[in-house]
C-alpha cells in the first residue's frame, strides 16, 4: 500500500465514522443514478467516455497509482450496485507530494520564500489555500466533492450508505480486511491478501529500498557535505543518513515551535488558542531564512537523491 493510499484510506474510514461528510459519495443526477457508459479493457483497466462517473487512469501512472485508480472505480460501481452514488476521487501522485518539498529546486524555491517549512504560514495568511495549515486550506480538504449529496441524506440513508461503504479493519474484533464496497473493491483491485498482509510486505520493501538509498556511496558522500554546509550555517546536524538528512531540519522546526502555533483542537473539537498574526510574523520571517538556508545547502544532494528515492520510495524516508 503506497503512502498516498493509505493516508486517503484513513481519512475516507475517518469521515465515515464520524458522519460529518460521508467520505466520497457524489452524484451526476437529480434521480441519484449514474449516467453514461464504461468499457473494460482486456486487462481489467476501465476505459470512459467521460460521463459513466469512472476516472480515467493517466497513460503515465506506474503500476501502484494505477491500481489506485481501478480501487476508486471499482468502489464506484459497487455503490452504483447498493443503490448509492459514489464519485470516485483521482489518488494522489506520490511524486506531486514531494514537488515543493524539494524535489523541484525552483518551485521549492517558490514554496519556501512565502511559507519556509509551513509552520507559521497558516497564521499569517489564513485565506490563502496555499499557505499549510491556513484556515482556507483546511476547509479544502475538510469539504470532498461529495459534501453536497452527503447534506440531503437522511440519518437512516447515511446509516445504511455507511454500511454499503464499509469500514476500515477493526483489530479488536479480529477482523483483517475492509468491510463492505471498499472491502469487495479491495479485493478486486489487490487480490486475496488481507491489508495487513499487504502492508506489512510494503513495509518490507520499504525497508529495503531505504537500505539501498542509505547504502548508495554517492549519496553517502553528498549527504556528508549537505551536513557541512549545515554546519557552516550555524545548524545542528542530527543525522547524515541521505533517507533523513533532508528532513531533518524541517522536523527540528516542527519540534521547537511554541504554543499555538500549529492550528489544533481540543477533545470537544473546538479550536485552540493560537498565536496571532502580529506574533507569527516574525516567526515566519525567522522560519523562511532557515528553510532557505536548508534548501540551498541540500540543492545537490536532492538532485541526486530524488530520482532514485521515487523510483524506489520509503514510507517516511523523503528529503524534504
Amino acid at each position: 500500500m503506497t503512502r498516498s493510499r493509505t493516508v486517503r484510506r484513513l481519512a475516507a474510514a475517518a469521515a465515515v465514522s464520524l458522519l460529518p461528510l460521508l467520505a466520497a459519495c457524489g452524484t451526476d443526477s437529480d434521480t441519484g443514478t449514474g449516467t453514461g457508459s464504461e468499457s473494460h479493457a482486456s486487462d481489467g483497466e476501465k476505459t470512459t467516455d467521460g460521463s459513466s462517473g469512472q476516472l480515467d487512469i493517466p497513460a503515465d501512472a506506474n503500476a501502484d497509482l494505477k491500481k489506485q485508480y481501478l480501487l476508486e472505480n471499482a468502489i464506484a460501481a459497487c455503490m452504483k450496485k447498493q443503490g448509492f452514488i459514489y464519485t470516485p476521487v483521482a489518488p494522489e501522485d506520490p511524486a506531486a507530494f514531494w514537488t515543493t518539498d524539494g524535489a523541484d529546486y525552483e518551485l521549492s524555491k517558490k514554496h519556501r520564500q512565502k511559507y519556509g517549512f509551513g509552520i507559521y504560514a497558516g497564521i499569517v495568511y489564513p485565506g490563502d489555500a496555499g499557505a499549510p495549515g491556513s484556515a482556507a486550506a483546511r476547509q479544502d480538504s475538510d469539504r470532498t466533492p461529495n459534501a453536497d449529496y452527503a447534506d440531503t441524506l437522511t440519518p437512516e440513508q447515511r446509516a445504511a450508505y455507511n454500511e454499503a461503504l464499509g469500514a476500515i479493519p477493526d483489530p479488536k474484533t479480529g477482523e483483517k480486511n475492509w468491510t463492505g464496497c471498499q472491502g469487495e473493491a479491495d479485493k478486486e483491485v489487490y487480490g486475496s491478501a488481507s491489508d495487513r498482509e499487504r502492508g506489512t510486505a510494503t513495509t518490507n520493501r520499504n525497508e529495503a529500498n531505504a537500505q539501498a538509498l542509505n547504502g548508495d556511496p554517492k549519496l553517502v558522500a553528498l549527504a556528508q557535505s549537505y551536513a557541512s554546509c549545515l554546519r557552516k550555517e550555524g545548524i545542528s546536524v542530527t543525522t547524515t543518513q541521505p533517507t533523513g538528512i533532508g528532513e531533518m531540519v524541517k522536523l527540528q522546526s516542527f519540534n521547537s515551535t511554541p504554543a499555538g502555533a500549529i492550528p489544533a483542537v481540543d477533545e470537544s473539537g473546538n479550536a485552540r488558542e493560537s498565536l496571532s498574526k502580529e506574533e507569527a510574523l516574525p516567526l515566519l520571517t525567522k522560519d523562511i531564512e532557515l528553510a532557505m538556508r536548508d534548501l540551498e545547502c541540500g540543492k545537490e544532494f536532492r538532485a541526486a537523491y530524488f530520482p532514485k528515492f521515487l523510483k524506489a520510495p520509503t514510507s517516511g524516508g523523503g528529503a524534504g
